[in-house]
């Protein structure tokens, strides 16, 4: 149990840094496209910026996933790359549909990644919030 909650210990800190590095890399690209679009109508610019930040903190949660599915692979906790993967998906959405399940020894890394995947789309919901009403098209002067 101790060698696996150090992997997982590990595993959430380069979260942590996907997660931190990630969305200063979206907040960048939006920041540039806002520029970009400067053309467009302010509402569908609004709506385009917020499809493009959904779609930046998808692809932060699937290298997490990545990350943790790799991981599993890596320490024989799954037999395969596909099913770590699915089970990462599932575990990290705290979904945990328990087709797969993990052997005693590695119980608590999938408890880990659960807790770091509920920390980690709140995270990005708290980012998402504050970008709709920042540059979204719910921000102030635009409720409906």
């Amino acid at each position: 149990m101790l060698l696996a909650s150090l992997i997982g210990t590990f595993t959430i800190t380069a979260c942590v840094f996907i997660q931190m590095l990630g969305m200063m890399q979206l907040s960048q690209r939006t920041k540039n496209a806002s520029r970009s679009w400067a053309r467009l109508t302010i509402h569908y610019k609004k709506m385009w910026l917020m499809v493009l930040t959904v779609h930046g903190i998808f692809i932060i949660h699937g290298t997490q996933i990545i990350g943790w599915g790799v991981t599993y692979w890596i320490v024989g906790a799954l037999p395969n790359l596909p099913d770590s993967i699915y089970f990462s998906t599932v575990t990290f959405s705290t979904l945990g549909y328990g087709d797969i399940v993990l052997n005693e020894r590695w119980r608590i890394l999938g408890a880990l990644e659960g807790i770091a995947g509920f920390i980690h789309i709140g995270w990005s919901t708290a980012y998402l919030i504050s970008a709709s009403s920042r540059y979204g098209p719910f921000t102030e002067e635009d409720h409906f």
